[in-house]
């Protein structure tokens, strides 16, 4: 875990809870914070070099979000389990599939081909210099489909896919740790985003129900797996 420092904060008690609240959940959403780590008011407090009363507070909000859990030893980061990763991977895939699925059921909503034409652009660097396996590569294909989501101009369906995706990132981040993977993502990534931009929407989302689980069985399967991973790795 890699948090900045408060020095020359306000020594407001308040102040203090939000900021140790704002980078804990920071670290935790972006996959900083191993599941494994014991996360208490002692350590955090000198992590952050404040008492333990904001630690405390901080902690106290994030139980409230679901993001800790409580464990013999303080805290932890919740990791869903196969059957809410199963729920949470379904809601995901409709959530995806409605921003493609509303166009073609109303002609006039049309996605934002600015948007999109500099996302693909993006998606083309990354294929003609792929990056190494990181498990930070899923904050990229979060962004692509919170772009794809947002050009189809429903901001309460992507408000809600960033909040799923957000629930399984934890899992999701040790599916990217092989190349083939990263090749194969970003491939269809950019499949999806030219034919989203050649109004084949039909085709689109064919290619986009196929990238993000044709199969709820082959997810949960590539889910399981990440998970071994993930407790391997802590």
């Amino acid at each position: 875990m890699s948090t900045g420092g408060t020095t020359g904060l306000s020594e407001d008690p308040r102040s203090l809870r939000d900021v140790v609240y704002q980078q804990l959940r920071d670290e935790i959403l972006n996959g900083r914070i191993s599941p494994r780590e014991r996360l208490t008011e002692p350590k955090l407090g000198k992590l952050f070099d404040v008492s333990r009363t904001p630690v405390r507070e901080a902690l106290s909000r994030l139980l409230s979000d679901g993001l800790v859990e409580r464990t013999d030893f303080g805290y932890a980061v919740v990791v869903p389990s196969l059957e809410d990763l199963r729920n949470l991977y379904e809601l995901r895939i409709t959530l995806e599939l409605r921003g493609i699925a509303r166009a073609i059921e109303n002609p006039q909503v049309r996605h934002d081909e600015e948007l999109l034409s500099a996302e693909r652009e993006k998606w083309a660097e990354l294929r003609d210099a792929p990056p190494e396996p990181d498990a930070s590569f899923v904050l990229f294909d979060e962004g692509f489909h919170q772009v794809l989501s947002r050009s189809s101009g429903n901001t309460q369906l992507t408000g809600a896919l960033v909040t799923v995706n957000q629930k399984i990132r934890a899992v999701r981040m040790h599916d990217f740790v092989e190349t083939d993977r990263i090749t194969a993502t970003i491939d269809e990534h950019l499949e999806i985003l030219t034919l989203v931009l050649a109004r084949e929407l039909p085709s689109a989302l064919t290619a986009l129900h196929k990238h993000v689980g044709e199969s709820l069985e082959v997810v949960m399967e590539r889910a399981t797996q990440s998970m071994t991973r993930m407790a391997l790795a802590g």
